[in-house]
């Protein structure tokens, strides 16, 4: 009786025939038995194709049999498990955040002097005193005397404006003598109020910046960040070089020393010249007191920038213009990086400039002729209509 062997029989693609279970079905060309007829349709499976056939595992030393190509595995990296991804959630409307800045942006005064207020007790929040670095929500009651502060947490840029201010107005709310204020030309603002950004007095004119933001305002005219304000003047008579060098380097005034950073001559004629002065503080008349103090007569003097803020040449005195949220948001992100000068490039554009008139003398383009009426009978080509016969 001739000896059968239990291995499978290689075909002629080298693909080993598995062999026929108890139903004695054949194994198709996938290794898998056939479907039984009238149980299962042996149609093939619709948009699959066909998996490809399995190869027979061997050992790494087990050699290759003749007419077989061994397969080469690619190599696939493992990559390693990495610690589950944890979204940040965004911030809820109802998150805390410190009184004093609260009531800063609340348009009630810087945060330096919303914390003095805080120290004096004449906050409340939920009818106790409170207490400075105290931390509240939009649903606490805060109260400044006997005014409530309504407010909300929102990541709402502030308002800016840019003022031209003429000679002959006062930056401030109430004048005994009866002034024109300021801020009597500004436009009117539902909850809190506009703050001035550095002040100008009666007889200077130029560049006036507002915002319903303390903290902005704070940001930009307290002493420690040296922002700078940038000054035309006009005086009655010319700087020396010895005195263009004391400027830079000192002049000593009632309270304290100061300098100039910047002294550029600007041309000028007669007895009248034209300066440039850049300076980083703003104490009350100190561009004047400046050249007062070397006895030359200061006859006008215009701000014409504030930081990264200069003053549009063609917004006319008396005109305010508002920044829009892009304009706002470069200047938070100037003062974000340290208040860092990268020219004299205005955050305001100016208006569009009007077109200019012709020369004179120039050639002005030839005016097209009028057609003439067109009389009584004819077409409008102006030739007279044929009469049909």
């Amino acid at each position: 009786m001739p000896r059968t062997s239990n291995r499978p029989r290689a075909t002629a693609g080298g693909e080993p025939q598995r062999p026929a279970g108890k139903s004695g079905r054949k194994p198709t060309a996938t290794g898998r038995p056939a479907p039984r007829p009238g149980t299962r349709s042996e149609a093939p499976r619709p948009n699959h194709e066909a998996p490809a056939a399995r190869p027979t595992r061997r050992r790494p030393d087990e050699p290759v049999p003749a007419g077989r190509a061994r397969p080469e595995r690619p190599v696939v990296p493992v990559a390693r498990r990495s610690a589950p991804r944890t979204e940040t959630a965004p911030q809820a409307s109802g998150a805390s955040q410190k009184l004093q800045k609260v009531l800063a942006q609340a348009g009630l005064g810087s945060r330096r002097e919303m914390e003095e207020l805080i120290q004096t007790g004449k906050v409340l929040v939920n009818g106790q005193p409170a207490t400075l670095g105290m931390r509240v929500e939009p649903d606490d009651e805060v109260k400044v005397g006997r005014r409530q502060i309504r407010f909300k947490l929102s990541a709402r840029l502030p308002r800016v404006i840019i003022y031209h201010k003429p000679e002959g107005e006062i930056v401030t709310r109430s004048d005994p003598q009866g002034r024109t204020s300021v801020f009597e030309k500004l436009p009117a603002i539902r909850s809190g109020k506009w703050l001035a950004i550095g002040r100008l007095d009666y007889n200077t004119c130029g560049l006036l910046i507002f915002t319903t933001s303390g903290e902005l305002a704070n940001r930009l005219t307290h002493p420690r960040f040296e922002v700078e304000r940038e000054y035309a003047v006009r005086i009655m008579g010319q700087v020396s070089d010895e005195q263009g060098r004391a400027m830079l380097r000192g002049v000593p005034l009632e309270d304290g020393e100061a300098r100039f950073d910047l002294l550029a001559t600007q041309g000028g004629t007669g007895s009248n010249h034209w300066y440039r002065v850049v300076v980083r503080e703003g104490r009350n008349r100190l561009v004047r007191r400046m050249f007062e103090h070397f006895g030359l007569q200061v006859s006008r003097l215009m701000r014409v920038r504030f930081g990264i803020i200069n003053l549009p040449p063609r917004l006319k005195r008396g005109q305010h213009l508002e920044l829009t949220e892009a304009q706002t948001r470069s200047v938070l992100e100037w003062l974000a990086r340290g208040g860092e000068q990268f020219g004299d490039m205005p955050v305001a554009p100016p208006p569009a400039k009007p077109a200019k008139p012709p020369e004179r003398g120039a050639a002005r383009p030839a005016k097209k002729p009028a057609r003439a009426p067109a009389r009584a009978g004819a077409t409008a080509s102006g030739r007279p209509r044929r009469r049909s016969r």
